[in-house]
């Protein structure tokens, strides 16, 4: 019996491997090699793919905003003095070079334009004082007065100078009304001023009738002047 059940497994096991069917002793539970995913790969790409067309974008963003100042155009414009005679390119690196040098220029802007509030601040005293003068006095304090008026001229010079000659802000700035917007037009109000005190002032000894008017371009002055710092400090 034995034997005949040997004899029966071989002859299964020959038909079997002959006829090319799997052997009843393989492990038929051995699954299928998993087919490789390529749908983690695709994610990997789109980022790249978005990563290469940002980097793309800003470098072709213009390094110069449109509008500035015609005194800046004229330094730091594609055509500026820099540009023509100072052999600098106009590049990405450049820029940020310039924009450095623009922090600096306006940090000191600011502190000349304190020294320039002290001075009219000193100047208003020195001024009513003037008014109410008379002999000696009236000639010492008017002199003092003119002399006042030079250092102050001077500072408010270059205290403008700094801001109209530093290099544009970079492109893509907020717009609508800003702190930094009506600083502008402060400053184009006590620049008006400072050119009507100066005129007026100048023909004051022909004229006395023009005190009142000088004085009032004079406060109008100082207050667009100090109103013009403060809103930077909000």
């Amino acid at each position: 019996m034995l034997i005949s059940m040997l004899l029966r497994a071989t002859l299964v096991a020959f038909l079997c491997a002959s006829l090319g069917l799997p052997s009843l002793a393989q492990d038929t539970t051995r699954k299928a090699p998993a087919v490789a995913d390529t749908t983690l790969s695709q994610p990997a790409e789109s980022a790249d793919a978005l990563l290469s067309g940002l980097t793309d974008s800003l470098s072709a963003a213009p390094l110069l905003p449109d509008h500035m100042l015609f005194t800046q155009r004229a330094v730091w414009g594609k055509k500026g003095l820099v540009r023509v005679f100072g052999g600098t390119e106009l590049t990405l690196e450049r820029r940020e070079k310039e924009l450095r040098i623009r922090r600096s220029m306006l940090k000191l802007h600011t502190v000349m334009g304190l020294v320039t509030l002290a001075g009219f601040v000193a100047q208003g005293i020195v001024g009513s004082q003037l008014y109410n003068a008379t002999g000696e006095r009236y000639t010492s304090l008017r002199n003092l007065h003119e002399g006042m008026a030079t250092a102050i001229n001077i500072s408010y010079a270059s205290t403008a100078l700094l801001s109209l000659t530093a290099p544009p802000p970079a492109v893509g700035q907020r717009r609508g009304l800003s702190t930094i917007k009506l600083h502008k037009y402060l400053a184009i109000v006590h620049m008006a001023g400072m050119i009507a005190t100066n005129i007026l002032a100048s023909k004051i000894q022909e004229d006395y009738t023009l005190k009142p008017y000088h004085r009032a371009a004079a406060y109008t002055t100082f207050g667009a002047f100090a109103t013009a710092i403060i809103v930077l400090k909000f």
